[in-house]
């Protein structure tokens, strides 16, 4: 029985340990444990592909709007309606400044679904500089704000973005003069530069006091991004804006962060109602000390500041065998002065020095000095012992007023209207590939235009993704301890299969049970013996049951 337990442990830790590497190599293919999932609409998710055909077989068809949109572009058709920027950006070197990056509409390097082409900004640290105007302008009211579009990093990145800008509604907008200046609602997408990997939501609110419009950063989402720069695959950007004053970024229809427009900007949406007064200063015999020298105490008499923290050690004895004749190091004899050496130019030719081979069997060689040890009389400068300052005032701070320029803004999504979409860009990076931008108010048209485009993509890269064994090796370089579980999870099978099958080794009390239950031969004189033995029983029985019954009587 024990045994049987013992197996039964080994093979729960076996299943356990497979479940955990299965998890793992799961994980490698969605975002962190932090990533929320959303539940869109299995329907929309699924691309409209023929169950019969592979997956490399897909049969592409441009996307198409299911409902009111705002702004749609899928590059597949003819090139009409982007302004390329004619202008240059300021202050700038003149030889950099200029609008001059090229942009091409192709299909994908890799993973390419046939006749689905994106655009793709082509060149090395040039200034980019494309914009369209919306099919209609949104208004910020009473509908959500959804912007959708895909990226694909197809040469990696090192430094550079991929976000867009809607550029705000007014009467001068003049898209071939579209550069870094132009007034924009919302900054929305992917950035990045050395290891620092973003993911901006940035929004210009206007103060109603002022006038003046100041740029609100979204804080920073708590997923590793990185992946989503390094692996070549086209990732699904989109934002989410509610009247009611929320926010969500999602990545591959995932939620990556989530907040508050009144909560969760940097700067706050509204000013502090209370600000330190500017025209207070602290008083020159504020005290914020909290602790002081005992101005009481005195040095001791016997503390001798001049005593060294070391001294040579008096009772150490030079080893037996130092060589006190010999130097450290001699000259080599091997070496020969170069035949170019020039003692007038060079001065006088000296072999190099090596190390003396005579010390290198004796314990020491040269003038032998006793070692340091540390100083017991030794005691450093003297310092009064610190206690509590009975004058301590505490941390000055100035007092609090009022906020002049405060004020109170309770719907910050009530944003300046939106008419045209920009991408103005520097890249150290070629070949970054844009595709498939809505902007819309429903979440269900998004979906649709997500399963179409981006879904198609997915569909693809996933049918050429690695086998199972390249995904363990993948998740292994990631993450190196997953060596041990793939050892163990290798090795159990064969230790479980010789705890049930490899026969036990018999012991003597198992020997001696069989033997007990070994059935012997009874002959007839001991089944008579037997059966006479169990009738006196029941006479003996009877006998003392009528003794009893006499007595109650």
């Amino acid at each position: 029985i024990r045994r049987m337990h013992f197996q039964w442990d080994w093979l729960c830790l076996g299943v356990l340990i497979i479940n955990s590497v299965t998890a793992e190599i799961e994980n490698e293919e969605t975002l962190d444990t932090d990533v929320e999932a959303e539940d869109f609409d299995k329907q929309s998710q699924e691309p409209n592909v023929g169950r019969d055909k592979s997956s490399l077989e897909v049969v592409y068809q441009t996307p198409k709007p299911t409902g009111e949109v705002y702004f749609t572009e899928t590059f597949d058709g003819e090139f009409s309606g982007w302004v390329l920027s004619k202008t240059k950006k300021e202050d700038t070197d003149d030889n950099i400044a200029k609008y001059d990056g090229k942009w091409e509409v192709e299909e994908l390097k890799e993973n390419t679904v046939p006749g689905d082409r994106g655009l793709v900004l082509k060149s090395v640290a040039k200034h980019h500089a494309i914009s369209a105007m919306l099919t209609k302008a949104f208004i910020f009211d009473n509908k959500p704000l959804i912007v959708q579009y895909e990226v694909n990093f197809q040469e990696g990145i090192d430094c550079g973005g991929a976000y867009i800008k809607l550029l705000s509604s007014s009467d001068d907008l003049n898209l071939e003069y579209f550069f870094d200046k132009t007034p924009y609602t919302i900054m929305f997408g992917p950035d990045k530069c050395g290891e620092d990997y973003k993911l901006h939501f940035i929004f210009r609110h206007k103060n109603p006091k002022t006038g003046e419009y100041d740029e609100k950063h979204a804080k920073r989402p708590d997923v590793d991004l990185k992946k989503f720069y390094l692996d070549k695959k086209t990732h699904l950007y989109t934002l989410v804006l509610k009247p009611d004053d929320t926010f969500e970024m999602l990545i591959d229809q995932s939620v990556v962060s989530r907040g508050s427009l009144l909560e969760d900007m940097v700067p706050p949406v509204n000013p502090p109602k209370e600000i330190e007064d500017p025209s207070e200063k602290k008083p020159e015999d504020w005290d914020e000390r909290p602790k002081i020298s005992d101005p009481n105490a005195v040095k001791p008499d016997d503390w001798d500041e001049d005593e060294p923290s070391k001294i040579e050690d008096p009772d150490a004895v030079k080893p037996e065998g130092w060589l006190d004749d010999e130097p450290q190091y001699v000259p080599d004899p091997n070496a020969k002065k170069p035949k170019d050496w020039d003692e007038e130019m060079d001065g006088e030719w000296e072999a190099p020095q090596i190390p003396n081979p005579k010390c290198e069997t004796a314990p020491g060689c040269g003038h032998w000095v006793r070692p340091m040890k540390n100083n017991p009389k030794y005691k450093g400068k003297w310092k009064a012992p610190m206690i509590d300052n009975p004058n301590y005032q505490g941390i000055w701070s100035p007092r609090k007023i009022p906020n002049p320029d405060y004020f109170e803004d309770l719907h910050p999504f009530e944003m300046t209207t939106v008419s045209a979409i920009g991408l103005e860009l520097w890249s150290m990076t070629s070949d970054i590939y844009f595709d498939n931008f809505i902007i819309c108010s429903e979440k269900e048209v998004a979906d649709r235009w997500a399963a179409d485009g981006w879904g198609l993509k997915k569909l693809v890269a996933s049918a050429n993704e690695p086998g199972m064994f390249s995904q363990l090796v993948t998740a292994a370089e990631d993450h190196p301890w997953l060596w041990v579980l793939y050892i163990l999870t290798l090795a159990l099978p064969v230790g479980l299969g010789v705890l049930f099958c490899w026969p036990a080794k018999k012991t003597d009390e198992d020997i001696d049970f069989k033997k007990t239950d070994i059935s012997k031969p009874i002959t007839k004189g001991e089944l008579k013996q037997e059966r006479e033995e169990l009738d006196d029983d029941e006479i003996e029985l009877e006998e003392e049951k009528e003794n009893e019954d006499t007595v109650e009587d």
